[in-house]
């Protein structure tokens, strides 16, 4: 076997093994994912300058900036938080807008997250520069109006995909003399007292909104209502009862609240049997299942139950597709609601907007005093500020026709950019927020590899993008959202053809998919270039747990790191496959 010629003599790295490179990581956004990856970043990566920006002046993302009346999280709260910090004081079962804010900004406070946010800082643009191998971002202080511009290693978009609002596209909107609002967008300074209220859109802002203006005294409310939708019995009603609870009381008593505080056992309890529950229904996501079946039979006796007295309105709103095809949701006091005297349900299409009101196509004009846009967001589309990635191509063009990315994380051209809650993110059932986790975790890996092992790019193969949006079409042919309905999990605002909202499977799958990354889905570029020694990362032989500490520490870590019982996985004598630790989660990696 002959030797092998290197273009260049290997010159030793003069780093021990695990001195990881310095790299820059920047942020966009400050909610849920922001925040998490502001906790997992600086805790398990090293020699990172990290930073968050957030353009709105407080974190929380979605949950700072709506903040419409009624505004809650329509899964349980036990479930819509972060698994290492779970909350016992929440007041109701589907948790407030102000408590949700509070917990994460308690959050935030409570892991040293505010020492990388910046802000009030916008994000305008992110270009890749080639030469650089760097992001170059533009940054607007939107408190002063200064603009200046970074560069990070690492960009990673935490905008969720409740970040960018709708509004309707109707004729004459902008002529509209009265207050014009979106949930998204709400004055809180308005008195909505003895006004006549139109609502567009009857999503889940919608139906949450209707309700709160319907007993505000001297309201008038005019509904209009274009899509079917299912208002599903509040989920976790099998939860509160096996745990002794009345499901038709949503908020938890001081006493109950105290309880969770003082029994950290009967709060994990709770919290277990309300993921098993989620966890375990996911066939009725898939159409004609028996779970389907019978969950439309359930669902569609108690709406028509709860408008007996206006039955020509179930008559409308009870859908023909299934349950899941929209996003379903308990929607607590909304159809009770509708058939109150001060509500209007107008399924008329809206033809366009006077200075004075609604005109139908119907020719019926609707007066108003202030109309409420709950559109919702802009799920299907790129950022609202332009990305470019390889050879000036814009994600926008990327996102055309419609938006996919490998894992809803990565973007073919955009080497060294990651997005959390990206395209197909979403899930059906089950929890979201662990789903959230486990991509910051994902690219947390990918971080660590870039910067242990010198690369200084990682792109993820155009096939395997196009394998993963194969895969995720073949999927949901067989599943309820594919029937005929116009959702946010759609493509093409709503009325495509693809599914571009959902994870192509449950929960679980989601996070077995995520569990650790499959490097050979991706191009690497050395730092060094062609041509170099790949393994010269390996450095000078040393490592720093047994090198000269700083300050008081004798050691740059423990020399003896191996045998501490934190870190040695015991197998159970006799039988090692017994472990039920293994058996409790997928058998792999």
């Amino acid at each position: 076997m002959g030797s092998t010629q290197w273009s260049t003599p290997l010159q030793l790295k003069d780093a021990p093994i695990d001195g990881h490179r310095p790299l820059k990581v920047r942020v966009i956004g400050a909610g849920y994912s922001g925040i998490y990856l502001g906790i997992r970043v600086p805790q398990r990566l090293r020699n990172v300058d990290f930073r968050i920006y957030e353009k709105n002046e407080s974190v929380g993302g979605t949950w700072w900036v709506n903040r419409y009346p009624g505004c809650a999280c329509d899964i349980p709260a036990h479930s819509y938080q972060y698994s290492f910090n779970p909350n016992p004081d929440w007041s109701a079962f589907y948790a407030p807008q102000p408590e949700i804010h509070a917990y994460l900004q308690g959050t935030a406070e409570k892991y040293g997250v505010l020492r990388y946010v910046k802000l009030s800082h916008k994000v305008e643009s992110c270009r890749w520069s080639e030469d650089r191998k760097k992001w170059i971002l533009t940054i607007q202080r939107t408190d002063t109006n200064e603009t200046f511009e970074d560069d990070a290693d690492i960009l990673i978009a935490a905008r969720g995909l409740l970040s960018d609002p709708a509004w309707p596209n109707i004729p004459g909107l902008k002529s509209f003399k009265g207050e014009v609002m979106h949930s998204a967008s709400w004055n809180e300074k308005y008195n909505f007292q003895n006004k006549r209220i139109g609502i567009i859109g009857n999503g889940s802002s919608g139906i949450q909104i209707v309700p709160s203006l319907q007993k505000i005294e001297g309201t008038q409310l005019s509904c209009f209502v274009r899509s079917k939708t299912w208002i599903t019995n509040p989920f976790g009603d099998n939860v509160m009862k096996k745990l002794g609870l009345d499901p038709t009381k949503l908020e938890f008593s001081p006493e109950q609240r105290q309880e969770f505080a003082n029994d950290p056992e009967k709060l994990y309890d709770f919290r277990k049997i309300i993921e098993v529950d989620g966890s375990t229904i996911h066939e009725v996501s898939m159409r004609g299942s028996p779970m389907q079946r019978e969950s439309i039979g359930l669902f569609g006796q108690s709406m028509r139950g709860r408008l007996s007295k206006k039955p020509e309105i179930a008559d409308f709103l009870i859908p023909s597709f299934g349950i899941g095809c929209r996003r379903s949701t308990p929607g607590p006091g909304y159809l009770e609601a509708l058939v109150e005297r001060n509500v209007d349900f107008i399924t008329d299409p809206i033809e366009s907007i006077t200075e004075t009101g609604v005109s139908l196509k119907s020719g019926r004009a609707v007066p108003v005093d202030v109309l409420v846009c709950a559109t919702g967001f802009k799920t299907s589309s790129a950022p609202p500020f332009p990305v470019y990635g390889r050879d000036g191509l814009s994600l926008k063009e990327r996102f055309t026709p419609y938006p996919t990315a490998y894992m809803s994380l990565a973007v073919d051209s955009f080497p060294n950019f990651f997005m959390m809650l990206g395209p197909n993110s979403a899930i059906g059932s089950g929890s979201l927020t662990v789903i959230l986790e486990n991509e910051g975790d994902y690219i947390v890996k990918c971080i660590r590899k870039m910067q242990k092992e010198d690369y200084a790019t990682m792109s993820i193969k155009p096939e395997r993008v196009k394998d993963w949006d194969e895969y995720c079409h073949e999927y949901f042919k067989d599943t309820v959202y594919t029937d005929t309905c116009h959702s946010w999990y759609k493509s093409e605002g709503g009325s495509g053809g693809r599914i571009i909202g959902l994870w192509p499977g449950s929960t679980l799958h989601a996070l077995e998919a995520l569990r650790a990354p499959r490097w050979e889905d991706f191009d690497w570029e050395d730092i060094d270039g062609k041509g170099g020694n790949r393994l010269k990362w390996l450095g000078n032989g040393w490592s720093v747990t047994h090198m000269k500490g700083e300050g008081e520490d004798e050691w740059g870590g423990d020399p003896a790191w191996y045998i501490e019982p934190r870190f040695v996985d015991f197998p159970i004598p006799g039988c090692p496959e017994n472990d039920q630790g293994l058996k409790m989660r997928p058998f792999s990696h």
